[in-house]
């Protein structure tokens, strides 16, 4: 750790997002620190990369901090900063987002965990952190603002430190709305889903109806992330593995025997 620590910071709420320089702030004393972020929003990109257009990287000076900034999502940057910045990078955060990332449903749609997922995939360690907040401008209170960089400082460090855990390709961490010193931290697997979702109906002024998406807060299940952060408002570490492949062996012995009935029906068609 140290000077001699390379740590990219990013999010996916966008270069002028409060959460990356509070982010910036946090590890800034840990190393040598490469700030890239998207010139806009990108929330909800997922793991989605740019492929049907050109990518762009410019440099900036923003709250005195040196940005690199791109036309790209945030899956996009991870790439274009080991190829182009920094081709080493000891350590990936991304965030602070602007509201929680909590359920399997939302983390798998979030653009702040796809940056950190990205970069687990190149085995460089990642963790994201998100704010159980609705506006920009709830980052700004002092006190809040100055626990979230403290407790982001301490996590950073000590992943740089000891690296994550076997088994772990990334954690996630999940601020709830007040921290004080009694606020608790819970390890939570994620939910399933955080929403039920709707769709609004209506119709534009030519008369043409649009769908608009929307979800409903479902009744949290308790032991998950969801539940530690919104019911007992606890600081939320979830550690996420990215192995998809089922370890369960009477499940693979099933899908084996699918495998095996799509052999005989191959089989079939050359008699």
């Amino acid at each position: 750790m140290g000077d001699s620590s390379k740590i990219l910071v990013t999010n996916d709420d966008g270069v002028h997002s409060y959460g990356l320089k509070l982010l910036y702030d946090a590890v800034k004393p840990l190393g040598k620190i490469y700030v890239v972020a998207p010139e806009t929003p990108k929330s909800a990109s997922g793991l989605g990369i740019t492929l049907h257009k050109p990518l762009r990287l410019d440099k900036i000076e923003y709250w005195d901090i040196e940005i690199y900034v791109t036309n790209g999502t945030p899956s996009d940057i991870i790439y274009l900063t080991v190829n182009e910045i920094a081709p080493r990078i000891d350590l990936v955060v991304s965030g602070i987002n602007i509201g929680d990332n909590t359920s399997i449903q939302v983390i798998l749609s979030s653009g702040t965990i796809g940056a950190a997922a990205q970069a687990s995939l190149l085995n460089i360690p990642s963790i994201a952190f998100s704010a159980d907040i609705d506006s920009p401008d709830e980052l700004r209170d002092p006190v809040y603002s100055a626990f979230l960089v403290k407790i982001s400082r301490v996590i950073a460090s000590e992943i740089l430190k000891r690296g994550l855990p076997k088994g772990i390709d990334i954690i996630s961490v999940n601020y709830p709305r007040v921290v004080t010193p009694s606020t608790p931290v819970k390890v939570a697997r994620p939910a399933r889903i955080k929403f039920e979702q709707k769709i609004n109906i209506n119709y534009d002024p030519r008369g043409v109806r649009y769908y608009w998406l929307y979800g409903k807060i479902v009744e949290p299940e308790p032991g998950t992330d969801v539940y530690a952060l919104k019911v007992e408002k606890a600081i939320t570490i979830t550690p996420i593995n990215l192995d998809l492949y089922t370890n369960d062996k009477s499940s693979l012995e099933e899908i084996e025997e699918l495998a095996g009935t799509i052999e005989e029906v191959l089989d079939s068609q050359l008699e």
